[in-house]
């Protein structure tokens, strides 16, 4: 898998850096939509000149012609929305009305960005002068500096996302995947082709994460077709932003709505489906629900929206579909509300292809472990289901947040690539392929812990007779050690008095 260059990464921290500055008074939350709402102007700025200039060089006059744009996926930007108008009111009081002004004449120009973009530069908790130094360092700051790679504004829209997640904490459960999660689902599922869907699309990250795996296997990312909705008003407005930049055509509904009472696909049969939904949700409105034809396999308690979430994906996968989902691990063990019939009845039904156990401290939002279910409408074996036990992957990033690394993840994927053409050996401790017949004679629990056993121990080569009496001897040292420190701490405790 590519990783960013050092450049790129130094491009993306002096735009954080950047935004760092325009904080102020600002919760995290508030000034994350000015900072996005920047860097997508920035890019669509950079590519309507970059087409204006080809135009203007052929000479034939269509420099002005909007359809020439929208022909190439380029969103046209009217005169007076254009980035030197900007650059030049960057140090005038009048510079957050430039911006907001230039939002609403893109819009009225691009139906696609229609009550999108933010427009709440002019308020007054704003401050200018900050705003107007962000202004300047992307009119200085050349693209053409980093490569010639369209994508660099888009990598550093995900860098900020990022970034703000780690602010927000839990309230970034709302638009944001870890993207080492977000590639792991990718990584297995491979969706290099056909209809993808995810029904709570937060930001977009699932449809990025594709985007890149296509790339990286010199795919056509016009063959995929990107299907989406989400309840939040605000993220979905993130979400379109979020693919726009990135050359991604997505129907994500014409406005934000929730999944379970207002489907915005109902038709749709997808070949991929990815999704981080929220956790253990409770209060979903499961009763005016009861008889949805989604629940097929029982219906969902009302305290617990995860069997509901995994059966909505189950309903809109087409016959040969396949979906990965991120689910707190009381998924797979839990069996109030009928959950455990529920579990048992999608199992009986061939439908589980593997479940990943993740290691701890993956998610800023969350310290709730979780696993990835991956399951299948055609599995290709049949009657198995996968177990991997990756608890004990990855590395620290911080003191408090785990990444898997590229290694980890091309693992996973390896594994279960094997396991799919019937070649892979089970690893004890890390993996391995059950029948239904032993899952059953687990009540249907799917812990992979119960499944991969333990980890063999390296024999040493030291015989035991000898091990033991190694370990033995050292103990009653130890012991010794012990008796010797005791007595030393009721010498000096009697000393000031004290007697133990």
């Amino acid at each position: 898998m590519a990783k960013n260059n050092s450049a790129d990464n130094e491009f993306e921290t002096k735009i954080w850096n950047a935004a760092c500055v325009l904080r102020g008074n600002m919760d995290a939350s508030e000034y994350k939509h000015v900072v996005l709402g920047l860097i997508f102007l920035k890019y669509i700025s950079d590519r309507f000149e970059q087409k204006y200039t080809a135009l203007k060089d052929e000479g034939a006059g269509f420099e002005e012609d909007r359809d020439e744009y929208l022909a190439e996926g380029v969103f046209y930007v009217p005169p007076d929305a254009r980035w030197d108008v900007i650059a030049e009111n960057a140090h005038t009081p009048e510079i957050g009305m430039a911006i907001d002004e230039a939002m609403r004449a893109i819009e009225k120009e691009n139906k696609r960005l229609k009550d999108i973009l933010p427009k709440t530069f002019a308020r007054p908790e704003l401050d200018k002068r900050r705003l107007g130094e962000v202004v300047d360092l992307f009119t200085n700051m050349m693209m053409a500096d980093h490569g010639d790679r369209k994508d660099i504004l888009g990598r550093t829209y995900e860098y900020c996302l990022a970034k703000f997640a780690e602010q927000e904490g839990k309230l970034a459960g709302e638009f944001f995947t870890p993207a080492c999660v977000v590639k792991t689902l990718v990584e297995v599922l491979q969706p290099c082709q056909g209809r993808v869907y995810d029904p709570c699309c937060g930001s977009g990250g699932m449809f990025v994460q594709s985007a890149k795996f296509i790339e990286n296997h010199r795919g056509n990312i016009n063959n995929i077709s990107v299907y989406g909705q989400d309840s939040n008003s605000t993220t979905w407005k993130m979400a379109q932003m979020n693919l726009a930049i990135r050359g991604i055509e997505a129907d994500l509904g014409k406005f934000s709505a929730d999944t379970f009472y207002h489907d915005l696909h109902p038709t749709l049969k997808a070949d991929f489906i990815m999704a981080n939904p929220p956790f253990n949700l409770s209060n979903w409105g499961a009763d005016k629900l009861a008889d949805d034809v989604r629940w097929k396999f029982g219906i969902p308690p009302s305290g617990n929206a995860n069997f509901a979430w995994m059966q909505h994906m189950i309903h809109h996968l087409a016959p040969k579909g396949r979906l990965g989902l991120v689910l707190a691990n009381g998924s797979l063990s839990s069996q109030s509300g009928g959950e455990g019939d529920i579990r048992k009845n999608i199992v009986e039904a061939d439908l589980v292809e593997c479940i990943v156990a993740m290691p701890p401290q993956l998610f800023f939002t969350t310290q709730i472990p979780v696993s990835l279910w991956f399951i299948s409408k055609d599995k290709t074996q049949k009657g198995k289901t996968l177990f991997i036990d990756a608890r004990t992957m990855g590395s620290m990033k911080s003191r408090k947040l785990r990444e898997l690394t590229d290694e980890d993840i091309g693992l996973i994927g390896k594994t279960v690539s094997e396991f799919e053409a019937g070649t892979l050996l089970d690893v004890a401790g890390f993996c391995a392929a059950v029948d239904t017949t032993q899952i059953a004679k687990q009540d249907y629990i799917l812990t992979p812990g119960r499944y991969v056993g333990m980890a063999d121990v390296e024999d040493d080569g030291e015989p035991f007779e000898e091990k033991m009496a190694r370990l033995t001897g050292e103990l009653s040292g130890l012991f010794v050690e012990s008796k010797k420190a005791e007595a030393e701490i009721r010498r000096q405790l009697k000393s000031v008095g004290f007697e133990v």
